[in-house]
């Protein structure tokens, strides 16, 4: 897949049932790092609340993904949130839906639907966003080869990531998928870069 959809930027919505509030928020994001700092960050922020329900896709495919209730019955909460992110076909996305109890029970298909209703909400407010999948390479080397590997990187479409300069130096480069074999190729021919793969991060 050299194409997947996302959001732009994070987003809110809200909905309301029966006195409780369901507060949500979709942030675009790629590792499980980011999604464990955001939720730490909400937790903070809303200490209050009840639950803290999410869901999220990674990866170009979305094969990466988790529902979680928190506290919620099963299957009440964070299905119906990670429902709406593969109904809408977006992946490298973290939907959060808040809670504050408004001291009204509302039932597992009620709490479904409002759960599914906030999300909904957040990501109606979102900017969908194309990409092109990436990839990413870490080059190790000596400094008799910068002045080439810092030529390959005015590639169009290339960024540097990471750079390290100590005894060897290392290079974390990041570019469109579907220039890897060409990217490739020109790396092997500067004598003595090693190549290892890297995970992607946030464009």
């Amino acid at each position: 897949m050299s194409q997947y959809l996302t959001i732009a930027a994070p987003s809110t919505g809200i909905y309301k049932e029966k006195g409780s509030k369901f507060l949500a928020y979709a942030y675009p994001v790629i590792t499980e790092a980011e999604i464990k700092e955001i939720m730490a960050g909400l937790r903070k922020e809303y200490y209050d609340a009840r639950h803290y329900c999410y869901a999220y896709r990674l990866g170009p495919s979305g094969n990466l993904y988790r529902a979680n209730d928190d506290g919620e019955p099963n299957h009440s909460a964070g299905d119906p949130i990670l429902g709406q992110l593969k109904s809408a076909n977006l992946t490298d996305i973290l939907l959060v839906v808040i809670r504050y109890f408004g001291g009204f029970k509302l039932g597992v298909s009620g709490l479904i639907q409002a759960y599914k209703t906030a999300a909904q909400e957040a990501l109606a407010a979102a900017t969908i966003v194309q990409k092109a999948e990436q990839a990413q390479l870490t080059l190790h080397f000596t400094y008799e080869q910068l002045n080439e590997v810092m030529r390959l990187t005015k590639e169009p479409g290339l960024v540097i990531r990471q750079q390290e300069f100590h005894q060897t130096c290392l290079l974390v480069i990041q570019f469109p998928k579907i220039q890897e074999p060409i990217i490739r190729a020109r790396l092997s021919k500067i004598k003595e870069v090693r190549l290892t793969d890297s995970l992607p991060v946030p464009p």
